[in-house]
């Protein structure tokens, strides 16, 4: 596993583990417990010690093809079906309590679906007892003779503890035995034979380091937390028969009613540390002790029956494991009476909850909520993984929501560097819960990317060490100098017999101080003997102190050098790997940023399809909408050709109709003039009218050469003075006979002073246009006077307008029918108004002939 180079962001205050660079991985553990019937299908199998296979049972497929997948797991460890308590034990709770004797924390939960084994592997069944009661034993095992007397050690409010003296302990102890019915269980009691099975251990197990010159204590409390609020299981609920009860319905219960226990808050400690404040603390002095505690708040523990364990975990349970020590004296007799002294480790054993889904524990009602709040919790934990993964792997400073759940808000201390974190992740190999086992095993492989900094050793009190037995030699000692003594005494020559029987002996008393002078010269010798072994052995012992001095000092050189070799190296692989993960950082976003350009340009090149088929559509109706409108102009075309055709020809008849009647009537004035005698001239037929008609052609008369006119320049009235011609640069030149001229005046397209000065008149000529469309110009004429600033002033006196109009602009006479004109009135004829205003009907199928029967009928308009 890779070493993280940073933390989870927290409050700048220095904290135990904080000052130490080295990190460990979260120890994941599998276990796989035995399938309850033979013929079952199983969907995990076993590969070695670290690695399972999941295997896609029957009905489920994973892959459009069909085909079935196959997923490799790796652990720390892998503990199958036939693996021991006691295997399970040595390998993952034994380190936790050695490094609890040595004053650190440690954190062990187990994780998995409902019914996978999680109860069963902390607590354990009859014959087979769990982590916690062999965790329970190996502690009393290894301070059994080391333990401070009752109510030494006393637990206050503020997550820490306080020390009593023998005389305080002493009246504690007097004070709670005289009470009926105490709190605290008493080691003497027969223990419960409900559980007796479960903490009886056959094995011995015992902490290699113990500090012999220190006094413990034991403290144990058990919480749950349920629907995310935390009670205690330990707490004696007070029970008032005058105070009526009453429930979440604001109704009063009976009496005899359980009343619930109070939810309790989380709180911190002066050294950051998160708490349950209010909680039950009991100190026990043996296993069977603490387990009877236990096993008291077992049964206050929520379980229910569902579908898929008849006693199923409906909350978090945690029980806590507190190991008090302090130093003894310099004397070695009694604790050393310094609060700051006192060293508290904590080892916090959970049993959470199983992840279940509700579709197959068919939970309704309080079940259903307890499942929502169970998965909630569940998930929050997966989130904060997943949050300090990122964290350490990308060097990103996420803060880590562990306040979204009162589990993960309980153990933010153990991720952050207060202690080892181990879980143990139970699996049910049968093959309906394949789905819910492959998210744990998802889970659990990303928890074990998660590295928490090593916490740091204890500080020494600097007491010197063997106090305990200072002043009380133990009888091993005493008898190896009785021996060595007595090896001594039987290597001097035997005395002889001492015994005097008559007063004028005179041998005895010679001979025995013969033997005592030999014996003396022998002492002499051997103390001569011995001086000069022992300078002997002292020089040897100064030179091999030398030498070894020397070899140490040599080593310690060398380490040195390794050392800083190995530091450098040490840097040089955290800058690569920080490199790499910078890298792969950068090529995982690069893939990201990929797979979304790819994506858009799969959408880009699907709208790019649809608009082509959209503007093919639209061109193809478009072809046929032109094709359509092509054949209806033809159609249209066409009979407008035949309707101007027949017009044409009516107006042709009409025309000539017209030239006829006028021929006719200068015939007969001419008749009336010339000829005395006036004869009816004889009416012609239609038809013979037609072919003596000349052919007249319908184009005008060509106009005649007509010499150009000379133009006419309009004179002003007042051309003596001198003038200003205003003429602005946007005035169109007019093609009329009438211009406006001013003699010896001074032409300017913009006003200007230098102008005015020089003038006494100013015209301005300014063009609009009429309401018929002509271009009317106006003369707009002024004087110019002198101001008193020396600048000049006009005043507009008159105007004048030049208008040019078309002759067939006026208007046209009214419709009505006109009477009958004389014969004579030959001037009306030839007024070019009236001839054009004038026209000759005559109705289809009617016996008179063209000129009797005719009025004035205005033009018709064009169609």
């Amino acid at each position: 596993m890779k070493p993280a180079r940073t933390k989870t962001p927290r409050k700048l205050v220095v904290k135990k583990g904080s000052q130490t660079s080295l990190k460990d991985p979260v120890g994941v553990y599998c276990r796989v417990r035995p399938l309850s019937f033979l013929d079952q299908e199983c969907c995990i199998e076993v590969i070695n010690n670290t690695t399972v296979q999941l295997h896609t049972p029957e009905g489920y497929r994973l892959n459009r093809n069909g085909d079935y997948k196959e997923t490799q797991y790796s652990f720390k460890q892998v503990f199958g079906t036939h693996t021991t308590q006691k295997e399970l034990f040595d390998v993952v709770a034994n380190p936790l309590v050695d490094d609890l004797i040595r004053g650190k924390n440690g954190l062990l939960f187990t994780y998995g679906v409902t019914g996978s084994g999680k109860t069963h592997t902390m607590t354990g069944s009859p014959g087979e007892g769990g982590l916690l009661p062999r965790c329970l034993d190996m502690i009393f095992n290894s301070i059994g003779s080391f333990q401070a007397k009752r109510y030494v050690f006393k637990s206050n409010d503020r997550n820490s503890m306080d020390i009593q003296c023998e005389v305080d302990a002493l009246l504690e102890r007097q004070k709670r035995e005289a009470m009926p019915n105490p709190k605290t269980p008493s080691g003497k009691r027969q223990v419960d034979p409900e559980f007796a099975d479960m903490i009886t251990v056959q094995e011995f197990c015992k902490a290699e380091q113990v500090d012999e010159d220190s006094v413990y204590g034991v403290f144990v409390s058990y919480i749950e937390i349920y629907n995310n609020y935390i009670y205690d299981l330990l707490e004696e609920v007070p029970f008032d028969p005058i105070k009526p009860k009453w429930n979440s319905c604001s109704t009063p219960m009976r009496n005899t009613d359980f009343v619930p226990p109070q939810s309790k808050l989380l709180r911190e400690d002066k050294n950051h540390n998160m708490y349950v404040a209010g909680c039950t603390e009991v100190e026990v002095k043996s296993t069977e002790e603490a387990f009877e505690v236990f096993w008291r708040g077992q049964k206050k523990r929520r379980i229910a029956n569902t579908h898929l364990n008849r006693e199923s975990s409906r909350s978090h349970s945690v029980f806590n494991i507190k190991l008090v020590q302090a130093p003894l004296d310099a004397d070695g007799d009694s604790v050393l009476q310094e609060k700051e002294q006192i060293t508290i480790s904590q080892l916090s054993l959970v049993d959470l909850a199983g992840s279940e889904r509700t579709n197959r524990t068919k939970a309704e009602g309080n079940r259903l909520r307890e499942a929502g709040n169970i998965n909630q919790s569940l998930m929050t934990l997966r989130t904060c993984m997943e949050v300090l993964r990122e964290n350490q792997m990308y060097g990103t400073n996420k803060m880590v929501p562990y306040r979204d759940s009162k589990l993960t808000h309980l153990f933010k201390n153990y991720f952050d560097g207060e202690g080892k974190v181990r879980m143990i992740v139970c699996v049910n190999p049968k093959a309906e819960d394949y789905e819910e086992s492959l998210q744990v095993m998802r889970f659990a492989e990303m928890t074990q990317e998660v590295e928490v900094a090593r916490p740091v050793d204890k500080a020494i009190c600097g007491l010197t060490p063997g106090r305990r037995y200072r002043h009380h030699p133990r009888a091993g000692l005493v008898g190896e100098e009785l021996l060595v003594t007595e090896m001594v005494l039987q290597s001097f020559p035997p005395l002889p017999s001492c015994e005097i029987l008559d007063i004028n002996d005179e041998q005895t008393l010679p001979r025995l101080i013969e033997a005592l002078e030999k014996r003396h010269q022998l002492r002499q010798m051997m103390t001569d003997e011995f001086n000069k072994q022992a300078i002997t052995f002292k020089a040897m012992l100064q030179e091999f102190d030398n030498g070894v001095l020397n070899k140490e000092n040599y080593i310690q050189g060398k380490l040195n050098e390794k050392e800083k070799m190995i530091s450098g190296q040490k840097l040089e692989i955290e800058r690569l790997e920080k490199k790499n993960k910078t890298l792969e950082y950068k090529i995982e976003i690069l893939e990201k940023t990929t797979s979304i350009y790819e994506e858009d340009k799969r959408n880009l090149q699907q709208e790019l399809e649809t608009q082509n088929q959209k503007l093919q559509r639209q061109f193809s109706d478009k072809r046929r909408l032109e094709a359509r409108l092509q054949g209806m102009v033809t159609e249209t075309t066409m009979k407008w050709e035949k309707e101007c055709e027949r017009r044409v020809a009516a107006k042709q008849l009409e025309m000539q109709n017209k030239l006829w009647v006028k021929d006719e009537k200068l015939k007969q004035l001419k008749a009336i003039v010339t000829e005395p005698k006036t004869e009816k001239p004889e009416r012609p037929s239609r038809e013979r009218d037609r072919e003596k008609a000349p052919q007249r052609t319908v184009s005008p008369p060509p106009v005649p050469n007509v010499p150009p006119l000379r133009l006419r320049h309009r004179r002003s009235r007042s051309a003596g003075d001198r003038w200003v011609d205003h003429k602005p640069a946007s005035n169109v030149q007019t093609e009329t006979v009438m211009q406006p001229h001013v003699p010896h005046a001074i032409t300017v397209s913009v006003a200007n002073e230098k102008a005015l000065a020089k003038c006494e008149k100013y015209m301005l000529t300014h063009q609009e246009l009429a309401s018929d469309g002509e271009i009317e110009t106006k003369l707009i004429k002024g004087d110019v006077f002198k101001t008193r600033g020396g600048g000049q002033s006009v005043q507009f006196t008159d105007i004048e307008t030049l208008k040019q109009e078309s002759p067939t602009g006026r208007k046209r006479r009214s419709s009505t029918v006109a009477p009958a004109q004389p014969e004579g009135a030959e001037s009306e004829w030839t007024d070019v108004e009236t001839r054009c205003s004038v026209a000759v009907e005559m109705r289809a199928g009617s016996q008179l002939g063209p000129g009797y029967q005719h009025h004035a009928q205005p033009k018709r308009k064009k169609p």
